[in-house]
């Protein structure tokens, strides 16, 4: 038993522009599987660093005529799709896709169909789960009786930035200090953290042909969706929160609540509410006889959420100017995740162009605070600097190091250089204190003709409901601060040039 299939098979993947799917890709060229891709739109995957290395085909599972040539040549199919989200009608779309997709993949002679659908309560009978799980149960048993051998892999609450159960858990707990919540709060769930899913899912690709069956997929801890809340408010540093729950909310009326509070579509909300009325726990952990379980255990819950809040933490993702070669780690923020996920992150973008060498204007900017101030509302600045010091932070009192050169780690003002490419680009994250976390990056770029492109960008993750308010609060006084700002250091740049 090993936890990759001992020779490369060629893998199609559908869903690959989904949350899955997208990060299923690098992990089997990573293995060294060759990779080919199912899409209804190719230009989706245009910004995913990997796309070179697949083979991309234009078709849909809701289409039968397009996929013989999918499947043509494949060991192994990852069926990754579903009409969650789509309004009524979802049931029968997904049953029929199932049905072609399995048809067609047992023609083109596939080896193996690896599926993955939701975690179903063993207590309760399949035609009393909600739409959403009954469907997925039966894609899985389409799949399971097309002749071709199908590993449905079923998990619950997948914990990973981009996924819509972990955005929903994420946007509740951080908004809502105080809650009162529907009774399904106190359902026992078994989560799971992204990573082990992929392992897994990579891993089914070399099941023996005689597997053909349902596999149960879960991480260490089990708990309630209050206790879900509690220690990701713990994990993330927030407070305690309070919730109080009640048993009036229905399905309809919690994901109307969902939708308001948190940005997840309301057409994806109410599917997952009505999940979460169930008790979904691992019944079973056959898996690992096949694709045993790392040496350091499965990751436990406060773990990956710790993973999933990467992008919060490190902002490399979000404040990196060129992209990586390849691909980050599968719980980070991609490039296809919809615009709702990987938790808020507001930004303020001034973009001026300047007759004036890029020499020119990146003198102006690395000279930018201490005795030269921030070209912008003096008052302000010095305001926001008492504020910091009456509160106990550090206030504008640092100053500079060095009046004319910046270095990484520098302590600037209230703020701190985090990162600095000489000529082109400064990156400082703020000290004072705030509800939440800021950067402010200024950049340099030749515009022709010896003039000059300068763009400026502030931004803040809050932290908490305190952290939206204080943005929303501070809002209206940017275009005075942050626009006069880019204006002024763009006209010294000119006038000293």
């Amino acid at each position: 038993m090993t936890d990759q299939p001992p020779t490369p098979q060629r893998s199609l993947v559908t869903g690959a522009t989904g949350y899955i799917g997208g990060r299923l890709v690098p992990e089997l060229l990573a293995a060294g599987h060759p990779v080919r891709c199912l899409v209804r739109d190719p230009g989706r995957l245009r910004d995913q660093p990997w796309r070179a290395q697949v083979e991309t085909v234009t078709g849909d599972v809701t289409r039968p005529d397009t996929l013989p040539a999918a499947l043509e040549g494949v060991d192994v199919a990852y069926y990754l799709v579903h009409s969650l989200g789509t309004g009524s009608g979802f049931e029968e779309t997904d049953r029929e896709a199932a049905h072609a997709f399995g048809e067609a993949a047992a023609a083109a002679g596939v080896s193996r169909i690896v599926y993955l659908g939701g975690l179903i309560p063993g207590d309760v009978p399949e035609q009393q789960l909600s739409p959403h799980l009954r469907s997925r149960a039966e894609v899985g048993r389409t799949l399971r009786r097309s002749g071709v051998p199908t590993a449905e892999l079923r998990a619950a609450v997948i914990i990973g930035s981009g996924s819509a159960s972990f955005e929903m858990l994420r946007y509740l707990t951080e908004r809502l200090p105080v809650m009162v919540t529907p009774s399904w709060v106190g359902t026992r769930i078994q989560p799971i953290a992204v990573r082990d899913v992929l392992r897994y899912l990579v891993g089914a690709a070399g099941l023996p042909p005689e597997v053909n069956r349902v596999f149960d997929l879960g991480g260490p801890d089990v708990l309630t969706y209050r206790g879900m809340m509690q220690r990701y408010a713990r994990t993330s540093g927030l407070r305690r929160r309070v919730i109080v729950a009640v048993p009036v909310l229905t399905p309809r009326l919690s994901s109307h609540w969902v939708g308001l509070v948190t940005p997840v579509p309301n057409a994806i909300a109410r599917p997952l509410v009505e999940s979460l009325r169930y008790r979904v726990v691992c019944g079973e952990h056959d898996i690992a006889r096949w694709v045993p379980d790392p040496p350091g255990g499965l990751i436990g819950f406060d773990r990956a959420v710790e993973l999933a809040l990467r992008r919060i933490r490190d902002a490399e993702v979000a404040t990196r100017w060129s992209s990586a070669s390849l691909p980050g780690a599968p719980s980070d923020p991609l490039p296809t995740d919809p615009d709702w996920a990987g938790g808020s992150l507001y930004e303020d973008v001034r973009e001026r162009s300047v007759q004036a060498s890029p020499r020119a204007v990146w003198q102006v900017v690395e000279g930018i605070g201490g005795d030269n101030g921030w070209y912008s509302f003096p008052l302000a600045w010095a305001l926001r600097g008492w504020l910091d010091r009456l509160v106990g932070g550090v206030g504008l009192r640092r100053g500079r190091r060095d009046p004319g050169r910046l270095r990484v780690g520098d302590s600037l003002d209230f703020w701190r250089v985090e990162e600095i490419e000489p000529g082109r680009l400064l990156r400082l994250r703020a000290e004072m204190r705030l509800p939440g976390l800021a950067w402010l990056e200024l950049s340099v770029t030749p515009d022709g003709d010896g003039a000059a492109c300068y763009r400026q960008r502030a931004l803040f993750h809050p932290h908490g409901l305190a952290g939206h308010a204080y943005w929303w609060s501070v809002a209206p006084f940017h275009s005075v601060v942050f626009g006069g700002m880019a204006r002024n250091i763009t006209e010294r740049a000119r006038a000293t040039d």
